[in-house]
């Protein structure tokens, strides 16, 4: 009889063939017109569970469905709680994909589609494993639940709202998430820091209708000009936020931390040469790590307005828009923050300029303490399947529904992520290593050995 190691080694083809298909659901949840593709691959989630030898049910909610699967047949051991998702972000730009977003292709050791680093592949190498135990050994060494959302991409709405209601259900000693990812090629990390988010959307109404600039320039504010304006004076020239009281509850980093996050091989060049940039930015006194890891932040997402076709169109434009957020650390309240940003959007609104700011979603920061069994148990499965010791990382995304499960279940994360930070992660050409893929499953089935 193979170990659960040998079935994970053995049956790479099979599982390559699985994600493949499971990428080539256009699961996509920010657009209604996919909801078809979201029902497909929660459909796809559930059969998996099934097959790998889970008691599996689809969970209806307000908005997608969740999968629940669960073994639990080790008394007396722990129980850990897997998360992840199945919808993916939406593939925009579709031109500069190589190949399309939806037809999963394999280049260099790496497959390319939408959602497979984030997180189909990160998600389903936890299925993976689940199924090397059960077909091998006939039972799994610890008790497990698994929970699959379809609402991730888009502030996990419904499964926020569910979650008081499966709090007895879903009971665990911790939670364990891959949704992340390793510090670098071939060098596994453990994220024992995430960062919080609040996402805003700001409207901009100047004249009833679209202008000629030559005739009314000058005369009439332009709303474009003005969203510019507005967004311009959210972050100064060092990479400070200006709204007022935003630094107020910031943790500021121990001097231990510091020195730990400094320890790592990190190169500001080679940083700048893989984003392409000739200079890296951010908040004055902070190294980049620093900034992306444990600083707060703030980024316009998106802008539109006025005249966006071939040629030219001198139009004042009636109206102008923008999407911005905040990356936040401990202790910063997201209320608070929401509070504090509509007065300072009130404040630079300037004359003859109408404004509306909605909020999309918003989760706390996140960090764990490194001492405690689960992140124990996770050195040692990793550093099994990688031949080398984790390093312990924050991460400057945020996962909301970490803070959801604190609350609830009262329990931490464990945040192991398999991907890398050149995977393209919400970009075009998202593609995940398949080599991290199966490792990531030989080191989720030592996790469960370890936890035991």
């Amino acid at each position: 009889m193979p170990t659960p190691y040998e079935y994970i080694e053995s049956h790479r083809a099979e599982f390559d063939k699985e994600l493949t298909s499971f990428l080539r659901i256009a699961s996509v949840s920010a657009d209604s017109k996919f909801k078809p593709q979201i029902l497909e691959a929660c459909d796809f989630v559930a059969k998996k569970m099934k097959s790998a030898g889970l008691k599996t049910e689809v969970i209806e909610t307000e908005g997608n469905p969740l999968v629940y699967g669960e073994w639990l047949g080790a008394p007396g051991k722990p129980t850990i709680l897997i998360y992840g998702h199945y919808d993916v972000q939406p593939p925009d730009p579709l031109d500069l994909w190589i190949s399309g977003p939806f037809e999963p292709t394999v280049r260099d050791g790496n497959i390319y589609a939408r959602g497979a680093t984030d997180d189909k592949g990160q998600m389903y190498l936890h299925l993976n494993a689940i199924e090397a135990w059960i077909k091998t050994v006939g039972k799994l060494p610890i008790n497990v639940k698994v929970l699959i959302e379809g609402e991730e991409e888009i502030g996990s709405v419904a499964i926020d709202r569910a979650l008081p209601g499966l709090k007895d259900r879903l009971g665990c000693d911790a939670v364990v998430i891959s949704d992340s990812s390793m510090f670098g090629p071939d060098q596994p990390a453990i994220t024992y820091g995430l960062k919080g988010i609040f996402y805003f959307e700001l409207f901009v109404d100047g004249p009833i209708r679209d202008l000629h600039s030559g005739t009314f320039g000058g005369s009439v504010k332009n709303p474009v000009n003005a969203i510019a304006e507005m967004l311009g004076k959210l972050v100064d020239a060092e990479g400070k936020v200006q709204v007022p009281g935003f630094y107020d509850d910031v943790v500021p980093l121990s001097e231990l931390e510091r020195g730990s996050i400094a320890s790592l091989p990190f190169s500001d060049d080679e940083y700048k040469r893989e984003m392409g940039v000739d200079q890296v930015f951010g908040e004055k006194g902070y190294s980049t790590l620093e900034r992306r890891w444990a600083r707060p932040t703030c980024d316009v997402n998106g802008i539109w307005g006025g005249y966006q076709g071939e040629g030219a169109k001198t139009v004042l434009p009636a109206k102008a828009g923008a999407k911005f957020s905040f990356r936040l650390v401990p202790d910063q309240d997201p209320a608070k923050i929401e509070a504090g940003v509509r007065a300072f959007i009130k404040s630079v609104t300037p004359p003859g300029i109408k404004v509306r700011l909605e909020h999309h979603h918003g989760a706390a920061a996140v960090v764990v303490p490194l001492d405690s069994a689960p992140v124990k148990g996770a050195t040692r499965a990793l550093a099994h399947a990688y031949g080398k010791q984790p390093v312990y990382i924050r991460e400057g995304g945020s996962i909301p529904i970490c803070s959801s499960f604190k609350k609830v279940l009262g329990v931490d994360s464990l945040m192991l992520g398999f991907g890398l930070n050149d995977d393209n992660t919400h970009s075009p050409n998202e593609k995940f290593c398949l080599k991290d893929y199966h490792r990531g499953a030989l080191a989720i089935a030592h996790l469960f050995e370890e936890l035991a």
